[in-house]
């Protein structure tokens, strides 16, 4: 790794990721241990948060640490005008670590340059999230018992979608074929299929969310469409239920398929399809504890 903050999941090498995966194994095995005895992480999340904050703090609070931080911006001084690099530094007098989630792109970048202390990025804007990414390989690794030459599904809001965006980059060392299928106005931008241009990845773009598309596929990536990221609703309404998972659609998939999602779900995936072996998200959820717990070790340089 280039530092010991985590903002972006290209700061890890082929060599680190199976490490840490590695490592997430092991943590998936005993997940209490008394790693960061006398530690304290902030958790500093100016977004909404479900299972990012708290398989962050459940990480540290099984690891033997103590969590301080908020959960609602509105409640601190940055509602009185408090600049984020005061907030950092200020917050930085008190803790060993921060992880942290912001709607600004960068703002996990810019607030590891601003502090010694390592930051995790856990979500900034539409850019990054680098641990999501980690939790999403070990689900991939675990179900599909390798990395290597996965055909990978990318369904839904693929333009403001920072866990696609991640997951592309960290999939690069392992010469995926991917699929995105999004509806015009949720394209996967350009710059992302430039650096799959870049580095020999191929990639096949669909409007159509065919069972064609679902049946060659090793992992079914699903996604919501984000209200949060539209300025204009009327847009948001267009596309918001463009494609919705049924659990007829997978009758003719690969029987190794596994479906993913981020979550929050909101209309995406069917509620007929929770019942599928095919069904990963709420495991893939809980691996989120493991892979977290691996990464705060590994920012913080504490042996596994």
């Amino acid at each position: 790794m280039k530092s010991k903050s985590l903002v972006s999941i290209d700061q890890y090498t082929k060599d680190d990721i199976l490490r840490i995966l590695g490592n997430a194994e092991k943590f998936e095995e005993n997940p209490n241990r008394n790693l960061l005895e006398g530690k304290v992480a902030a958790t500093l999340f100016f977004e909404p948060s479900t299972r990012t904050r708290l398989s962050f703090e459940t990480a540290v609070n099984r690891l033997g640490g103590r969590v301080v931080g908020f959960q609602d911006a509105s409640t601190t001084s940055s509602s009185k005008g408090e600049t984020l690099k005061d907030t950092i530094l200020m917050v930085s007098n008190y803790v060993d670590l921060i992880i942290m989630r912001h709607h600004l792109e960068g703002a996990a970048q810019y607030a590891s340059e601003v502090t010694g202390v390592p930051v995790i990025n856990a979500g900034d804007g539409a850019h990054q999230h680098p641990s999501q990414t980690m939790l999403d390989l070990y689900s991939i690794y675990k179900t599909q018992g390798t990395l290597e030459n996965l055909n990978i599904t990318m369904v839904g809001d693929l333009k403001y979608g920072r866990t696609v965006h991640s997951l592309i980059n960290g999939l690069s060392h392992f010469h995926p074929t991917f699929h995105f299928v999004a509806p015009e106005e949720l394209r996967m931008p350009e710059v992302y299929k430039l650096f799959c241009d870049k580095h020999g990845i191929r990639y096949y773009e669909h409007t159509d969310f065919s069972e064609e598309v679902i049946n060659q596929s090793d992992i079914l990536y699903m996604t919501r469409v984000q209200r949060e990221r539209f300025t204009d609703l009327v847009e948001y309404e267009k596309v918001k239920n463009v494609y919705i998972l049924r659990n007829k659609m997978l009758e003719n998939s690969k029987d190794t398929l596994r479906v993913l999602h981020p979550l929050p779900r909101v209309n995406e995936i069917a509620y007929d399809v929770d019942e599928n072996p095919k069904a990963y998200y709420i495991q893939q959820a809980r691996n989120g504890l493991y892979a977290r717990q691996a990464i705060i070790c590994d920012v913080l340089g504490i042996p596994v």
